[in-house]
């Protein structure tokens, strides 16, 4: 094997969704990639030009546009790019352009799809898919129980026409399952009461049964998609009861099957881009829950669910700047808006709050710095407009202490690790998060190699941030249960955010931390960790399967949540869970916790 194939290789390993292929597998691969270093400002591929491969970033930066010149993202090193364009009709649907030296991998398209074809993690990583997220979001493969999008609403057959009419208003509802006891007997439409009742001049206090459908066809939750669509065309309806043990737990209609055909991560940063408004884009996010439900129905990894969510924040913030530029004239300085939390870490959920800060060119003057304070404050109200709430702890650009220079950056950064105290151990944590959004990458790239180094060579500040992880434990009982929140409005439920997937972010940013690694994101961190040998392979596997099961638990709760007609939130109830789900969650805890102690104890490493 040659020294550039090996490289590539030892590279790859820390990629997903490279890092699931066999060993030997890996090394063809790596062999059957081209590298070329490129100086800032090259442009790699446009759009509608032939797709030549599958690009892959080793070092530098990249942004990718569309074809009216308006920036999709901005991309870092272990970033794939271009697959778009193979995936479609093999013309590039974007352009790419390095933002800095860089150094780029390219994947010939007939090695691509032989990965595709051949691998599933392949197919499920880059059939997420911008345009429909991927097959198994396919509307005709997915389950009934994933398309329901709220508790059915019901009558008996002996309320009066008048009432279940009010009924489906207040609801906001177009049909009614009526009931007897909990058994299904008939249905009743919004086309029925027009039908039926007004056209017929009947009695608007005639029992619903008069106007029902009686005995109406219904499916079960393990139905598939296609079925659905295949009834309403045959039969010419618009709503199906789904029915499960001869009790009605759903209704689906035409509006969710439009409503899913219409929602996508892609569809949705179309619309944010187009937005003229805050109004607009804040209509676009509200759209969020559903696209969560899809996503999770579609049985996708969580980190794909949370890196697409994430993506449409990233496009809220750049449109923001736009609009605020727009308002305000051109930036005096070049500026970098940064996001940190789990924004940085490309990690969102149903629900998210905004952390964000500025980094400012040294040469700007303090007439300048009015400039970025009214700047930030049009991008966080707009933010906060769009559902992403005010930071409670003010960890935002409008604070003056998170709008600065790079040069007190610079400062920042090196008072936190000479004197890591306690608000020093949490701001470090925060801002070892950070990554860039919108402006100018370069101001942040040479800042964050500065600190890394800096931090992994002071023992002292290693040994705090280690402390400052064990602040979040998991939620483990004293006997094989859980230890649940005792009082309020979320008794007897356990947080899957700050007893969950915190204290495994928390050991990642660690791992990261001491072996200088780059990465932002809590997976590609304890991927990394392990290909560094910063962690045993034994012990980071476990932590990722632990990881991963957590993760995916909380959004499949976030999207039980808002199938109930809910907001998500964090919080799950174990009794909720099969005898199954809880001890395989409660062994995940363990890992965790395990983890946590070896960290504590200097056996990271070794674990």
């Amino acid at each position: 094997m040659s020294d550039v194939v090996q490289t590539i290789a030892s590279f790859l390993e820390a990629v997903h969704p490279y890092d699931s292929l066999p060993r030997d597998e890996l090394v063809r691969v790596a062999g059957c990639f081209s590298r070329r270093e490129v100086p800032a400002g090259t442009t790699l591929y446009a759009a509608g030009e032939p797709a030549e491969g599958l690009f892959l970033l080793k070092r530098g930066g990249v942004e990718v546009l569309d074809p009216s010149g308006g920036l999709v993202s901005l991309l870092s090193a272990r970033n794939s790019f271009g697959e778009r364009g193979l995936l479609r009709d093999g013309l590039a649907v974007t352009t790419a352009r390095t933002t800095e030296d860089s150094v780029v991998l390219m994947l010939p398209e007939a090695e691509f799809r032989h990965l595709i074809a051949e691998y599933p993690a392949f197919d499920r990583f880059f059939n997420r898919g911008r345009g429909g997220e991927g097959r198994k979001t396919d509307l005709t493969t997915l389950k009934v129980a994933d398309l329901m999008a709220r508790k059915p609403v019901t009558c008996g057959p002996d309320t009066p026409v008048r009432e279940a009419a009010a009924l489906m208003r207040d609801a906001h509802v177009s049909s009614l399952g009526v009931t007897e006891g909990e058994r299904l007997v008939g249905i009743v439409t919004v086309r029925d009461l027009s039908n039926r009742v007004l056209a017929e001049g009947r009695d608007p206090n005639a029992p619903i049964r008069a106007v029902m459908t009686a005995d109406p066809v219904a499916l079960t939750p393990d139905a598939l998609g296609s079925d659905i669509l295949h009834i309403m065309l045959e039969r010419r309806i618009g709503h199906l009861p789904v029915v499960e043990a001869g009790q009605l737990v759903g209704m689906v209609t035409q509006t969710d099957l439009t409503r899913f055909q219409a929602v996508s991560s892609a569809v949705l940063i179309r619309d944010v881009a187009g937005a003229e408004t805050v109004a607009e884009m804040a209509a676009v996010t509200a759209r969020i829950p559903q696209l969560l439900v899809q996503l999770v129905g579609g049985h996708h990894a969580h980190e794909v669910v949370t890196r697409l969510i994430t993506d449409i924040a990233d496009a809220v913030t750049r449109r923001l700047l736009d609009l605020a530029e727009a308002e305000l004239g051109p930036a005096p300085v070049p500026y970098l808006w940064l996001a940190c939390g789990s924004q940085g870490r490309q990690e969102q959920t149903g629900v998210s709050d905004q952390d964000n800060c500025l980094m400012i060119d040294d040469a700007a003057t303090e007439a300048d710095m009015e400039y970025f304070a009214r700047l930030a404050r049009i991008v966080s109200d707009g933010l906060n407009a769009c559902g992403y709430v005010y930071c409670p702890g003010d960890m935002m650009a409008t604070n003056p202490r998170w709008c600065q220079r790079v040069r007190t950056w610079r400062d920042y950064f090196r008072g936190w690790i000479a004197k890591p105290d306690p608000e020093a151990q949490m701001l470090a944590s925060v801002m070892f998060d950070l990554r860039p959004i919108g402006g100018a990458a370069s101001l942040f790239a040479n800042l964050q190699h500065e600190t890394l180094e800096a931090a992994a060579r002071n023992s002292i500040f290693v040994a705090h941030m280690i402390a400052n992880s064990l602040k979040h434990t998991p939620p483990l009982g004293l006997i094989r249960g859980f230890a649940t929140i005792r009082s309020g409005e979320h008794r007897n439920h356990i947080d899957l955010k700050h007893n969950g997937v915190v204290p495994v972010a928390d050991l990642a940013r660690v791992y990261a931390l001491r072996g200088r690694l780059g990465a932002v994101n809590t997976r590609a961190r304890l991927i990394e960790a392990e290909a560094a040998g910063v962690i045993s392979v034994s012990g980071a596997r476990d932590l990722i399967e632990a990881y991963d099961l957590i993760a995916a638990m909380r959004l499949e709760n976030q999207a039980a949540l808002v199938k109930s007609g809910r907001k998500p939130d964090n919080f799950l109830a174990p009794s909720d869970l099969s005898d199954f789900e809880r001890s395989h969650l409660r062994d995940a805890f363990v890992v965790v916790r395990t983890m946590q102690s070896a960290a504590g104890h200097g056996k990271g490493a070794l674990t």
